[in-house]
């Protein structure tokens, strides 16, 4: 318990020795040992890394999840030292209703066909982002981070460490600077103290003797004075090198960052390239689609007029082969049919037609010959025969 007592006293003035200095120094009133021109500019370049490797740090968060929300989410679970919850990407997202919406249209139309095939595009796309964000994270966020907790952490605690051991250092020659002027005054009063009865008409020589005395026994001897100021440069030239040492190691970090920066730069070009090729695939996918819609904007006013006529002159006669629809009437097996224009319900009993799309078709009891029951996914309802072509 004594020797617990002893250390948080010393601490303590210690701590208020610095203190002291340190104030004196901010108002100009104590002497301040400079460090070397090189040790400065070593520091300025670690608070420059640091600083530009939380900014590059924070921005590439930003990049690969732009959403504030989801970001503080992995933060605390990541604090918390759980696993973060998998979430969709707005890729995979975007995927998931084009692909639901497409079976919900029908898979063998044209225009859900389409948004299948984009959706099967995007959850590629959102795939492909997600492993990118997990080759960024591991190449250049997690060593930028390891660099900002580690070692610029030890090189502010080595910096702090020579913060006080210059603070110390001051103090020193503080002290041998007051015992010194101490000294020099006790021996001018010594060389010629009065005689007798004047040392009565003497007072003020002795508060000043007595005030020397006392600035003398508050500063210590001038000898241990010099042995304490020996030891603290000597402290402060140890820690000054082992600082310069770690600072050095700011190179090393440079270096280990650019390759780093190498690997963000490549995994993003892959990245790109990656996407770039889906939907290069997915444009000559749909390109067909266009094509073909292309071509029946173009044939649609003959094609239009033709079957105007066609049904003017014989609004009964089928485009299917009485053959045919006699052996669908027969029969209860399904057909497949292609639409040859759009058609649009007349009401909730009937299905509505795009043109060039494939259905199924079948023959219902007690159905009019001139229409048949019509299935596209999960929607069923009465089609006209003389919109249908049946195929093999």
């Amino acid at each position: 318990m004594d020797f617990n007592v002893k250390r948080l006293t010393a601490d303590a003035g210690t701590f208020l020795s610095r203190a002291v200095q340190f104030t004196g120094e901010i108002f100009g009133q104590a002497e301040k040992t400079e460090l070397d021109a090189h040790l400065e500019t070593l520091l300025a370049r670690a608070e420059y890394t640091k600083l530009w490797t939380e900014i590059i740090m924070k921005q590439t968060e930003v990049l690969l999840q732009p959403n504030p929300n989801v970001r503080i989410e992995e933060f605390l679970y990541e604090k918390l030292e759980k696993k973060v919850p998998l979430h969709a990407n707005n890729h995979e997202q975007l995927g998931k209703h084009m692909t639901d919406s497409g079976h919900e249209l029908g898979p063998g139309t044209a225009y859900g066909n389409a948004l299948i095939k984009c959706g099967a595009t995007e959850r590629q796309i959102g795939g492909a982002e997600r492993e990118f964000i997990q080759s960024s994270t591991n190449n250049l966020l997690t060593p930028f981070r390891n660099f900002i907790e580690g070692d610029f952490q030890a090189i502010s605690t080595e910096r702090k460490v020579l913060q006080n051991k210059r603070l110390d250092l001051d103090v020193a020659k503080s002290k041998l600077k007051k015992a010194k002027v101490a000294e020099a005054r006790s021996a001018q009063l010594n060389s010629t103290p009065p005689l007798g009865e004047e040392y009565g008409a003497h007072f003020g020589y002795m508060l000043s003797f007595l005030h020397v005395k006392w600035l003398k026994m508050w500063a210590e001897e001038e000898v241990q004075a010099e042995t304490e100021l020996r030891v603290a440069q000597r402290e402060f030239d140890q820690q000054a090198e082992t600082t310069r040492l770690l600072l050095q190691g700011i190179s090393t970090t440079h270096a280990n960052h650019l390759r780093c920066l190498h690997e963000f730069v490549e995994a993003q070009a892959a990245h790109y390239t990656r996407c770039c090729q889906y939907m290069l695939d997915l444009q000559k996918q749909l390109g067909s689609f266009a094509s073909m819609l292309s071509s029946n904007n173009n044939q649609q006013p003959s094609t239009s007029t033709s079957q105007a006529s066609m049904l003017t002159a014989s609004p009964s006669v089928p485009p299917i082969s009485p053959s045919a629809l006699n052996e669908l009437h027969s029969s209860s097996t399904s057909h497949k049919a292609r639409v040859l224009r759009d058609y649009e319900a007349a009401d909730s009993g009937e299905m509505s037609l795009v043109a060039d799309e494939i259905i199924i078709v079948s023959s219902a009891p007690d159905m009019d010959s001139d229409w048949l029951m019509g299935e596209r996914g999960n929607h069923k309802g009465k089609v006209p025969i003389t919109y249908l072509e049946l195929r093999d």
